[in-house]
């Protein structure tokens, strides 16, 4: 496993390698490690000799000061260091490989070590390599815009008497969040008048069987059905389903991140979020964020693949990425469209957040919650803390059961597996019926 040296020294202002760039090191020669053995015994033995006057211990240092003189020639002042990774966005867990080249060293020896940060790991086995072209690979455990670490970069004279060490920090990556596995589509908002992959219930050019009624003029000859026309003694045509779209506004909230570090609530609602995005964005939904944080920020629904990668970029951007305001209740339409579909993903402890699904709910918003809380008190270690946890467990199923008194279901996830949406077709049949 690669990790950074202990008690190296801090090397001062680290150029950065943009993708591609070409950095210019500039080198600090100084004795090596393997060099120290020998000036340890070549003083030793100068030491002895004034010391005992014996002028023969002199040729006990003899060896390592003619290694030592013979190797003071001339050394390059700077190396060029090209840094290429092979992509600069990537989903959590996946794996980033970096191209490196080193010029210019002559025919010193190189060796080049990755040190990640934070939030990253090298790969086993490919942090390190004695070559001066080489490929080193590491991967980001949990999602942010973030530098993955640096690149020290070792030149050695050919007998290692002498060293340099050089960092090179590796350019920014965009770590998205990974969207979690997303078991098919629930329809449980508003058709919308566009066309999409949930049946209606006018007629339509759809996909799914809706009925038969007699052949009028105009209609196809190959919708006939035969057997219904058999029966009937006159001509008879299927009829289908007409496929529409709806409006889905995800809501995340991040007023309370609780859990560890990568596991988090927020960690787990960003995931669920997305995994729910994509899954609707394929059936040609529209698709919005409204982040819950000290300040509403939102995305307004939109379509397709570009509308995932909005999503994905806002996350990683902050504020930058959204539009702003105060109060959910005061979205303005473009963010919270009439009928859209609201699900939410929450630990359910903020009690804003709680009276905000409470005030879609009376609105006639149809609201699914998934609780992504994974933590709770720790062990009790007397009667009041068993007392404390208690309150707070009932606090809990209160808030769970008063939104289900409301019609809002509440799902707990806990951020691993499959995210599994309740009532898949019952919600589809209900929301083609108002189609």
């Amino acid at each position: 496993m690669v990790t950074a040296s202990a008690g190296r020294e801090d090397p001062g202002p680290t150029p950065s390698a943009m993708a591609g760039a070409v950095v210019e090191l500039n080198l600090d020669w100084t004795v090596s490690r393997h060099a120290r053995p020998w000036f340890n015994l070549a003083l030793t033995g100068l030491a002895l000799a004034v010391v005992t006057r014996r002028p023969e211990l002199v040729a006990v240092s003899a060896p390592a000061l003619v290694l030592l003189g013979v190797w003071r020639g001339a050394k390059p002042g700077a190396v060029r260091v090209s840094v290429r990774p092979s992509a600069s966005r990537v989903y959590e867990g996946e794996q980033i490989a970096v191209e490196l080249t080193v010029s210019g060293q002559d025919d010193h020896e190189v060796e080049v070590v990755l040190h990640p940060s934070d939030g990253a790991r090298g790969v086993l086995g490919a942090g390190r390599a004695a070559s001066s072209r080489a490929t080193l690979s590491f991967e980001l455990a949990r999602w942010g815009r973030r530098r993955p670490g640096s690149l020290e970069v070792i030149v050695w004279d050919r007998c290692r008497m002498f060293e340099s060490h050089s960092f090179v920090l590796l350019a920014e990556v965009d770590c998205y969040p990974l969207p979690a596995s997303h078991r098919g589509a629930v329809a449980r908002g508003r058709l919308a008048n566009r066309a999409g992959d949930h049946p209606a219930r006018s007629a339509g050019d759809g996909a799914e069987f809706a009925g038969v009624r007699q052949y009028v003029a105009g209609d196809r000859q190959r919708s006939i059905n035969w057997a219904a026309t058999t029966r009937r003694g006159r001509l008879q045509v299927n009829t289908f389903a007409a496929e529409r779209s709806q409006d889905l506004v995800l809501l995340v909230d991040a007023t309370s991140d609780i859990g560890e570090l990568g596991s988090t609530s927020v960690d787990h609602a960003l995931r669920g979020a997305l995994g729910v995005a994509r899954t609707y964005l394929d059936a040609r939904d529209r698709v919005g964020m409204v982040f819950f944080g000290a300040r509403m920020r939102w995305l307004a629904p939109g379509l397709g693949e570009r509308q995932f990668f909005r999503l994905l970029d806002a996350i990683l951007a902050g504020r930058a990425g959204w539009s702003s305001g105060n109060d959910i209740t005061r979205l303005p339409r473009a963010a919270l469209p009439p009928g859209a579909a609201v699900i939410a993903f929450s630990p359910l402890v903020d009690a804003k957040f709680v009276e905000t699904l409470r005030d879609l709910r009376q609105r006639s918003f149809s609201v699914l919650a998934v609780d992504v809380l994974t933590v709770g008190p720790s062990g009790a270690r007397n009667t009041l803390d068993r007392l404390a946890e208690r309150i707070w467990r009932m606090e809990s199923e209160a808030v769970r059961f008063s939104l289900s008194e409301l019609g809002i279901t509440v799902v707990r996830w806990g951020g691993q597996g499959t995210l599994a949406l309740p009532g898949a077709g019952r919600a589809q049949r209900e929301a083609g019926s108002r189609g």
